[in-house]
């Protein structure tokens, strides 16, 4: 993986601040236009690269849900001078995100969760999930191999970097954050935007729609479903949809007026909160 592509990254200034996480597998890259947008708006943008991701397969051997956790704690905590945090998770990110939500509620005062990775699409993975205690999975196929990532758009996959396999045992550690994740929502105190892509081949959009209808200490929840793209949103053809979806919910809680001349597009649907 081009370590330039997959670096964690810092972008804009002012009051707020908002913190994105990445998915499993994932990097920052794969949340950078997001990250822009939000630049944009007015906000302080950093993008962390969980712990074991973006070089190669063999740095996923020795880290897992408690060292990606922490280490989301801990970036949220080094924003703590802002006015306002936010923090917007992609698929494993968005689990994370809830968990900062309902671990420190003081703290974050939005959440954006992006095809949130609350269960794996087909038969398979439901199977495998059910089997996890008896550790066959490992001791069958220790290693998953990746050819390629969940992105329509033919120039971002091109450039996308992607590794090449994962340790199976880290998806018991997928398992963990969906189950720890769950478990939190009614916790979760902070306004929520999900979005979820139709057409995700990872995960369940579904899940998505169970999730939203668990915060219910959430005191706004927006749900919105993007026919365009598939579970890499920011990066694919749905990516400036969810950008502007994000930001106005993100200005709605910082009292920001959207700007002047601010393009108004077609609404995603079914749109709810």
């Amino acid at each position: 993986m081009d370590p330039e592509k997959t670096a964690p990254f810092e972008l804009g200034q002012g009051d707020d601040a908002c913190l994105l996480l990445h998915g499993f597998t994932g990097s920052p890259w794969d949340v950078r236009p997001l990250g822009e947008a939000l630049a944009a708006r007015g906000l302080y943008v950093r993008a962390i690269q969980l712990p074991g991701h973006g070089s190669t397969p063999e740095a996923l051997l020795s880290v897992g849900h408690r060292d990606w956790t922490q280490a989301a704690a801990q970036a949220l905590l080094t924003l703590r001078d802002y006015r306002r945090t936010f923090v917007a998770g992609l698929s494993m990110g968005a689990l994370l995100a809830l968990r900062l939500a309902a671990d420190y509620p003081e703290r974050v005062h939005g959440l954006a969760l992006v095809a949130p990775a609350v269960r794996f699409k087909g038969p398979h993975m439901w199977l495998l999930k059910r089997l996890r205690h008896y550790g066959l999975l490992e001791r069958v196929k220790p290693w998953v191999l990746k050819s390629g990532t969940d992105l329509s758009d033919p120039e971002a996959l091109a450039e996308a970097p992607i590794l090449p396999a994962f340790p199976s045992a880290r998806l018991q550690d997928m398992w963990e954050l969906q189950d720890a994740a769950m478990s939190a929502l009614h916790r979760v105190r902070s306004p929520a935007l999900v979005a979820v892509a139709e057409q995700d081949h990872v995960v369940d959009p579904e899940g998505g729609q169970v999730l939203a209808r668990g915060l219910t200490a959430s005191p706004q929840v927006r749900f919105i479903s993007l026919t365009a793209g598939f579970h890499i949103i920011p990066r694919d053809k749905g990516g400036p949809l969810l950008s502007s979806e994000v930001g106005s919910f993100f200005d709605r809680i910082r009292g920001v007026h959207a700007p002047p001349g601010d393009p108004k597009l077609s609404p995603p649907r079914p749109a709810a909160g």
